[in-house]
């Protein structure tokens, strides 16, 4: 390549302190530009960087990134970068990425390694330092996780603020806001014996919602009732990350010792409570086989909820002297307490739903799928309708392609400010300014960035829903309406409210359908009517 000019990239990766980045830059810039300048067939083409991000995978690196796109698109001959660390600590990648470059005719030069991809024994040099960078990094690994180990032993909190806790500097401090809301649940859960949905609800309609709760659902409640750290005991490394590569989080069910110090900090629930509190909690979980029973006996189990208290329907049998047996359901808080009253301490007991019989329940669930097959092209034609606007709405929303643009726009410029103090046409003051400015655009862009992926996103889903539903539809035609297997298989949940009044919704079907109806009879002249029918 005698008479040749090569187009030579940098690669750096800066510090995240943004009034640090400036000088990083300038500094590795002047680096890469005295290095250029022994070689006279070399011209520095541009400095690619990242902030100080974890060098153990690529696909984070947008500067990386764009570096090997240029490069495979023919814009770069040549990559100069300082170590293989800073290239990328994973063995797999940095062989990757080096010999896919070298198959587009791009070398790399590892400056302080001494190593040139270009080079006959180049690729063997680049294992070895690579093995070693990966390694280094599996024993930084242990060192940081040994580090921390060892730092939760001694009572430093690892994790962020929750109900009615802040985290700052490793301290659990009370957040007396909040102190109320958790000892509500508490009480309300094992003094006044209520569900977890009930709470929820109740929670919701006494306005306690905290900033960090975007809504209260059973899960929110059972994480609370079950979380240590209220009776003032601290339970770390609940989550693990095994592989140092990939920096994936999962639960730890015991492939790593936890760290548990009881009276740790102040707590907000005391101990007698605390304890009472995981007592009823294990009374009401009933064990694998048990629930696996009780799911197989009833097709609808789990699935009835009572509308006018948020509690649970369970099973109810009568034997009749006849010999004719009623099989029904009735609200918990009904069967246990009867009609809704004040306990000798003035709390609220019992509940005024009426309950249902089991027949009455199959001859609606007949009826609802008939309709939606009976119904299916209708609502197929909507829900087609709905999933079209949601793709024109898409295509009006923020490009992400247009702000990625605006973005590496400004990147260019930031970098063109450098060459102008490089080259002596503005001052260093100038620069930082400058820099401080393009930072703050940027900032600005990446939020608009991520608003904009988000929303694409959930509407990817919202559309992908929809499908579901059509498909779902097709699903049911092919359904016998007389069978408790397909209730089982098709029946999302029922709300029953008092008067007869029925909310049923079927699995990935978007809509609701509620009945009005009326039993009457007993015996072999049970019937059940559907007196009105309404999509919610």
């Amino acid at each position: 390549m005698i008479g040749t000019v090569l187009r030579v990239a940098a690669y750096a990766r800066v510090s995240t302190d943004k009034d640090d980045q400036a000088n990083s830059l300038i500094s590795q810039r002047t680096y890469f530009a005295d290095y250029i300048r022994h070689h006279e067939s070399w011209k520095l083409s541009e400095v690619y960087y990242d902030e100080g991000i974890s060098g153990t995978q690529t696909k984070k690196r947008a500067g990386f990134n764009r570096m090997v796109r240029d490069a495979l698109n023919g814009e770069l001959d040549l990559i100069v970068t300082k170590e293989v660390s800073r290239f990328a600590r994973n063995t797999v990648d940095t062989l990757s990425y080096t010999r896919q470059l070298k198959d587009h005719g791009v070398g790399v030069i590892f400056t302080i390694d001494n190593i040139d991809t270009r080079e006959a024994d180049g690729e063997l040099r680049l294992t070895i330092m690579a093995s070693i960078a990966q390694e280094e990094s599996r024993k930084t690994s242990e060192r940081v996780k040994w580090g921390q180990k060892r730092r939760m032993e001694q009572g430093v909190v690892f994790g962020r603020d929750l109900l009615g806790y802040t985290v700052q500097n490793g301290v659990l401090t009370i957040n007396p806001e909040e102190v109320p809301v958790v000892k509500a649940i508490f009480h309300k859960y094992t003094n006044e014996g209520k569900g977890t949905w009930t709470i929820a609800r109740e929670l919701l309609l006494e306005g306690m919602r905290p900033k960090r709760i975007a809504l209260w659902s059973n899960t929110v409640i059972l994480r609370v009732l079950r979380n240590e750290k209220y009776v003032g005991d601290l339970l770390q490394k609940k989550t693990i990350t095994p592989n140092y590569l990939t920096h994936a989080k999962k639960y730890n069910h015991g492939e790593e010792e936890m760290v548990y110090l009881q009276n740790h900090h102040e707590p907000i629930i005391d101990r007698e409570l605390w304890d009472r509190t995981q007592e009823e909690l294990m009374r009401r979980s009933p064990s694998p086989e048990q629930r696996s029973k009780h799911s197989n006996r009833y097709w609808c189990s789990g699935k009835i909820h009572c509308a006018e208290c948020g509690g649970r329907f369970v099973s109810r049998t009568k034997h009749y002297k006849s010999g004719h047996v009623y099989k029904g359901w009735r609200c918990f808080a009904a069967a246990t307490h009867g009609v809704r009253k004040q306990d000798a301490d003035g709390k609220e007991i019992g509940c005024n739903s009426n309950s249902i019989s089991e027949r009455s329940l199959q001859t609606c669930m007949g009826y609802c799928i008939s309709l939606v097959q009976s119904e299916r092209d209708s609502l197929k034609k909507e829900i087609l309708r709905e999933i079209a606007n949601q793709k024109k709405i898409s295509r009006k929303k923020e490009n992400p392609q247009k702000i990625q643009k605006k973005i590496e726009a400004i990147e260019a410029k930031k970098r063109k400010a450098i060459d102008l103090m490089l080259d002596g046409l503005i001052s260093e003051e100038d620069l930082k300014k400058q820099t401080a400015w393009y930072n703050e655009e940027l900032d600005r862009l990446q939020q608009q960035m991520d608003r904009a992926l988000q929303a694409n996103k959930d509407n990817a889903n919202q559309v992908s829903e929809m499908e579901q539903y059509v498909q779902a539809l097709d699903e049911i035609m092919d359904k016998d309406s007389q069978s408790e297997m397909v209730y089982k298989e098709v029946l999302d949940h029922i709300d029953i409210h008092r008067g007869g009044i029925l909310d049923i919704y079927l699995k990935n079907i978007p809509i609701g359908i509620r009945l009005k109806i009326k039993a009457s009879g007993k015996g072999d002249f049970f019937k059940t009517e559907i007196l009105e029918t309404s999509f919610l």
